[in-house]
This record gives C-alpha cells, structure tokens and sequence, in this order.
C-alpha cells in the first residue's frame, strides 16, 4: 500500500487549526498535515452520490438510525486529518461528535466514489486512515468497473465484508439489512 502521505508528512504539518484558517471557497482535505485540494466532481460522480444517499436516507429515515450526509460535511478524524467523504452515515449515538457543524472523529459508515484522479488516495491512504481511526465500515464504489465493496472493522482491521460486479448486491454491516443494488447506482 501507498504510504507516503500518512507516513512522511512534509516540513510543514498544517493543523485543524490551519484549515480552519483557509480563507477562499476551495475545498480541501487534510491528510496527515498535508494540504488537498478537492476538484468538482464531475456528473457521474455527483449522480451516484445521489442515488446512494437517496437510497441510505430513505433507509435510516425509515428507521431514525441517524444521518445521512453528503461532501462537503468536515470529518475531523486528529488535529492533522480533515477529510471530506462523498457521503457518510452517522448513527443517532455517534451524532453527539457533531459539534459546531462538523464531526470530531470518525462517522459510522463512509463512501467514497473513486474517480481516475482519487484513485491512490481512496482506495489506498484513504482505507488505512478510516482503518486507523475506526470508521466501522468504508464503502469504496468503483463506477468504470461497475464494483461496489464493502469493507467492515474487525478488530481493528477491514475485512471485506460484501462486494458485487457488474450485477447483484452488497449489505451493510452497520445499518443492518440495509442491501444496495449495483444496477440501482452504477447504470
């Protein structure tokens, strides 16, 4: 796996504090005190993020199980990692971490839609830092190869817990029975 930016952060480590402190209308990620811009996602992206929202949110709404919330929403996981997931689900109990408009520490559940330009950084750095600060479960949805996995916390580590290619679906771990069809968000 890719370790550079978690492992070897630049001279400068920028803080919470830092981003806080950004004064234009970009958004960014801080990955262990390294400073991201965040391009616009393009419509595909944002088609599949939609489709997956309106499909978890009719789910926990039904249920009241907590929120279901889209980028940019600020996930505070240390004083050096600030990230902005393309959609997160968090429980009613984990809605205590919401203060001041962001979360401070990890969601419950988080999905990432991985395009050319995001591809090292989800699927690699990504999955080691929501491992390492305990996001329960990291969706990672492929949209050119038609893949949706889904990865659980055991013990500290992921495990892929569901997967479907092409057709078929994958399940939740958190939100339980909550099934997403492939061909319901990657047409």
């Amino acid at each position: 796996m890719k370790e550079a930016v978690l492992d070897r952060p630049r001279e400068k480590v920028l803080t919470y504090e830092d981003y806080l402190r950004l004064e234009d209308e970009k958004r960014y990620e801080l990955i262990n005190g390294r400073l991201y811009e965040m391009p616009a996602p393009g419509l595909e992206h944002q088609r599949i993020i939609s489709k997956i929202i309106l499909i978890m949110r009719g789910f926990s709404d039904k249920g009241n199980l907590g929120e279901v919330l889209p980028a940019p929403f600020d996930v505070i996981l240390s004083e050096t990692v600030v990230v902005q997931p393309d959609v997160i689900f968090i429980s009613n109990e984990t809605l205590k971490d919401v203060k001041q408009g962001r979360l401070f520490g990890p969601p419950d559940l988080v999905v990432e839609v991985v395009s050319p330009s995001s591809y090292t950084r989800d699927r690699y750095e990504k999955f080691r830092l929501y491992e390492k600060y305990g996001v329960r479960e990291y969706w990672i949805v492929l949209p050119r190869e038609k893949v949706i996995e889904v990865w659980c916390l055991k013990d500290g580590k992921y495990v892929l817990h569901s997967v479907a290619v092409g057709s078929g679906e994958v399940e939740s771990c958190v939100l339980k029975g909550f099934k997403v069809k492939v061909e319901e968000v990657l047409k």
